[in-house]
């Protein structure tokens, strides 16, 4: 069952994370990615590792598992984009491409005759996402914007972590990856009013944008009250008891929605008079008394372990689950039956798992035939496939042009 962006060719310029996030997301939809890197290094994430994929004989390879997590169902070529032969062989792609995705810093390409309004001129009806840290525009737009610092000039680790222990980032690369994840929203809408109108059209996609916007409750809970968000650890701002507590062998998190579970977890725990009137009855009264009723809480689930607790919980309907480390995570039922994880079939390792796309088509599938490539894998492939006979590839082999 073929995906639903079938026949949608994808030229990716990009490298690390935003971009190929996005690429390999487009790429389980069905797109054809055709992904250019530099010869010689490749994408900058090859190298951010260990750990690294082993080969057949157990011997490490030059694949790490950053690269393995977002370029599955892509080919690469290697070009140097300096050359301009290698330019031009990037136009050719460009030409019959529907999406083109990069993340240069502002007008990186322009210099190399590869920017939209270049493309453009030839391919009028093409899709070109750019991905910067702070936009096309802007006082701050020439700079270079990493997630980690994202993360800081966007709010969000202001009120991540404890006032104990001070601000902290998300552990993983989240304004990276929700920026991926809006520029395939944006790429899917510029789709379907290309579709439409048969326009192409430029996208200005930012990470600090991205981060901002995405603040959710929080960002509202300032601008209408005024408030700064408090690094309250695994607590929620405006929900209460909403948050992980201590048990006899481990922590187990509490998510309670409404008053009604409030009344059986009162009465669970033996203080029924907790949700009386005049106390803790309305969630309002328990976001303002936080500070006495969380100890109460905290001291009652001392008492048993965390699967006990859970059992209990689930029995009253209260919303409860325990913190799994990651082979927990991924050897849960749910998980397993979800298929989240499959493996692909590897050139050097034989195999290699892939944590797929949890998107649940009823018409459409999803497409996983394509590892993560090797550097330059495909380069023979697709330059024949734009016409270059044997002779030329090699010349271009010999010149530096590809690899």
């Amino acid at each position: 069952m073929a995906g639903p962006l079938k026949n949608i060719k994808v030229l990716d310029l990009s490298r690390v994370l935003a971009g190929p996030w996005a690429s390999q997301i487009l790429a389980d939809l069905g797109a054809d990615v055709t992904k250019v890197e530099r010869p010689g290094s490749g994408d900058d994430t090859r190298g951010w590792g260990p750990p690294y994929l082993k080969d057949r004989d157990g011997v490490e390879t030059s694949e790490s598992a950053y690269y393995l997590s977002t370029n599955r169902g892509k080919r690469s070529i290697a070009i140097d984009i300096k050359s301009n032969a290698g330019q031009e062989i990037i136009k050719k792609l460009a030409l019959d491409a529907d999406i083109v995705l990069e993340n240069f810093k502002v007008g990186g390409l322009k210099k190399y005759r590869l920017d939209y309004e270049s493309l453009a001129k030839i391919n009028p009806a093409i899709i070109y996402c750019s991905i910067t840290g702070f936009g096309q525009t802007g006082p701050r737009a020439d700079e270079a914007g990493y997630d980690f610092i994202i993360q800081g000039m966007g709010g969000l680790m202001s009120f991540t972590g404890t006032d104990e222990g001070g601000p902290l980032k998300v552990g993983t690369a989240v304004a990276d990856l929700t920026t991926g994840m809006y520029a395939v929203i944006a790429i899917l809408g510029a789709l379907h009013h290309r579709g439409q109108t048969g326009q192409g059209q430029y996208i200005d996609l930012a990470l600090l944008d991205v981060q901002a916007s995405w603040l959710a409750n929080q960002g509202m809970n300032h601008l209408i009250g005024g408030y700064q968000p408090k690094r309250r650890g695994n607590s929620h701002p405006n929900i209460v008891p909403y948050q992980d507590f201590k048990t006899k062998d481990g922590h187990v998190i509490v998510a309670v929605g409404n008053d009604g579970q409030f009344r059986k977890l009162a009465k669970l725990i033996g203080q029924p008079g907790l949700a009386q009137a005049g106390r803790y009855k309305t969630n309002r009264q328990r976001v303002e008394k936080r500070e006495a009723l969380i100890p109460v809480l905290t001291e009652a689930f001392k008492k048993k372990t965390v699967a006990e607790w859970l059992g209990l919980l689930k029995d009253l309907k209260i919303p409860a689950g325990p913190i799994n480390d990651l082979a927990e995570t991924y050897s849960d039922p749910q998980i397993v039956h979800r298929e989240l994880v499959r493996t692909l079939n590897h050139p050097l390792a034989g195999t290699v798992p892939q944590v797929t796309t949890p998107i649940k088509y009823s018409k459409t599938g999803l497409e996983y035939k394509i590892p993560p490539p090797l550097l330059g894998q495909h380069t023979d492939e697709i330059l024949a496939e734009l016409g270059f006979h044997g002779g030329e590839i090699k010349a271009f082999r010999d010149q530096g042009v590809v690899d």
